[in-house]
């Protein structure tokens, strides 16, 4: 994507599944408007990852009070990098996820969901060009992986791949 931002999803969400996991023993160090929710799936740049594997401030934090129903794989890395370096994240995903289902759990997509124009729609989107949530930062690729295809799909998106990726081998 040849960018130097990282990507990683976090946000403030108000419902019980984002604040409503903050643990009020872990101010005055992260406070409640500090905290957030965002995917496991994320891309950090080398300078972001070597801040969070270094993190000896937050992390015994996460570690002491975040348990059930907080979870630290959706709020710590969300919440270090509105901590320590908001401005050198994009705070998007480059992994779509389909959420469109209610639940706990996004969508799983099988054989039958395996097709050149689902596949298009995911890297592409709907549009010509993705907002990446900066008036000034668009692209013409939305997302790099996708997630949850089951082990059925796993021949027709082989056999898709070639020329979606404009490859010859097969």
């Amino acid at each position: 994507m040849n960018s130097n931002e990282s990507f990683i999803a976090s946000y403030d969400d108000p419902r019980k599944v984002g604040r409503g996991r903050y643990n009020p023993q872990m101010a005055p160090m992260i406070t409640v408007a500090d905290w957030r929710k965002g995917s496991q799936w994320f891309e950090v740049n080398r300078k972001l990852a070597i801040e969070i594997v270094s993190d000896t401030k937050y992390y015994p934090l996460f570690k002491e009070y975040c348990s059930p129903p907080c979870y630290m794989d959706e709020h710590y890395i969300p919440t270090l990098v509105n901590i320590i370096g908001p401005g050198h994240n994009s705070n998007r995903s480059v992994t779509w996820v389909d959420w469109s289902k209610s639940g706990p759990h996004p969508g799983r997509f099988g054989r039958s969901h395996v097709s050149a124009e689902v596949l298009n729609q995911i890297r592409f989107g709907t549009n010509e060009t993705c907002d990446h949530g900066d008036v000034n930062t668009t692209s013409s690729m939305c997302f790099l992986f996708a997630r949850k295809f089951m082990p059925d799909a796993l021949q027709p998106l082989l056999q898709i791949a070639p020329m979606l990726l404009g490859s010859n081998c097969q």
